[in-house]
């Protein structure tokens, strides 16, 4: 098992701590491969795939990555604005933030890639085989372009979750609520709305009007222990992993690669840069992913369906 009891809380910066991983011993691999036919090979002969997946994605969509922005909204660190301390004290500031970031979302749209790993969900289905993505971003692209096992480690920013009863729901509807029509600037110079807690999203579920808040992980939050289960087994049983757009710097999501490749399964890495963890990876093919990866996912001559 390669996640053991993980209790995962974000700490300063964009990591997140991770306690409890498995102490299997890391091995380093010779210096990744970057054969596009052997890899074609491998993946031909794999029988249930994870793909791992982070901001790189994202940003060839033109959802701009918390580091592109220069790390804060207005004059606010993103570190100051998106934790449950901040939404305690100021939900109207939080929730302009992420209209903001629901904003660059909804008005983008799923890349190459993103549609090269839903076309192929959808043809290993058809040969008796699977593939799970398991994804650091919040943006929902991934189940836009049609994937359909998909799982959110941080959380989804079309989600909400109310912070009385509970209750978790999709919300695609933007503005969220009237009174953030028009807000959420990131210019420092154009005031913040200020709105009303009393006119800030509610829910809508029978007798609660409970106050909404996004449905992602916060910094200083724990993950789900249920959804990290569930990643656990992934990662235990695939028989090949893709890691996809990610700096690899993000705990605990940047030691599933390697963990993966602990146990002798092939890992490949598709990025810009190579990063701290290409040297744990048996395949690293450097470009956009939305060139790399649907290259990379192309009908081998050995698929009958």
């Amino acid at each position: 098992m390669f996640i053991r009891r993980l209790l995962v809380t974000a700490l300063n910066g964009p990591r997140l701590g991770c306690s409890h991983v498995s102490k299997r011993p890391l091995a380093l691999t010779p210096r990744a491969n970057s054969d596009m036919t052997k890899f074609l090979e491998v993946v031909s002969k794999a029988k249930h795939i994870a793909v791992i997946t982070g901001a790189g994605m994202s940003a060839e969509s033109g959802v701009p990555t918390f580091r592109a922005e220069g790390g804060q909204w207005k004059k606010w660190p993103y570190q100051d604005i998106a934790t449950p301390e901040a939404f305690s004290r100021n939900p109207s500031r939080v929730w302009e933030f992420y209209h903001h970031r629901r904003h660059l979302v909804l008005t983008q749209k799923p890349n190459a890639a993103h549609l090269a790993l839903a076309e192929f969900e959808a043809r290993l289905r058809k040969q008796g085989r699977s593939m799970v993505i398991i994804t650091q971003n919040i943006d929902d692209l991934h189940v836009q372009a049609g994937s359909k096992h998909v799982l959110n480690i941080h959380g989804n920013v079309m989600e909400t979750r109310c912070v009385s009863c509970g209750d978790v729901a999709v919300n695609h509807h933007h503005p969220i609520c009237a009174s953030l029509e028009g807000k959420g600037s990131p210019d420092p110079d154009i005031p913040e709305a200020q709105i009303p807690v009393d006119q800030l999203p509610r829910c809508e579920e029978s007798n609660c009007n409970g106050l909404l808040r996004p449905n992602v992980v916060f910094f200083g939050e724990t993950l789900d222990s249920h959804l990290l289960t569930k990643v656990e087994k992934e990662l235990d049983t695939c028989d090949l992993c893709l890691v996809v757009g990610t700096s690899s710097i993000v705990y605990p999501a940047a030691m599933f690669g390697p963990q993966v490749a602990s146990r002798g399964v092939p890992v490949a890495e598709f990025n810009m840069t190579t990063t701290p963890k290409t040297e744990y990876f048996t395949y690293h093919f450097q470009g956009p992913c939305g060139s790399t990866v649907p290259l990379a996912l192309a009908r081998h001559e050995s698929e009958v369906v």
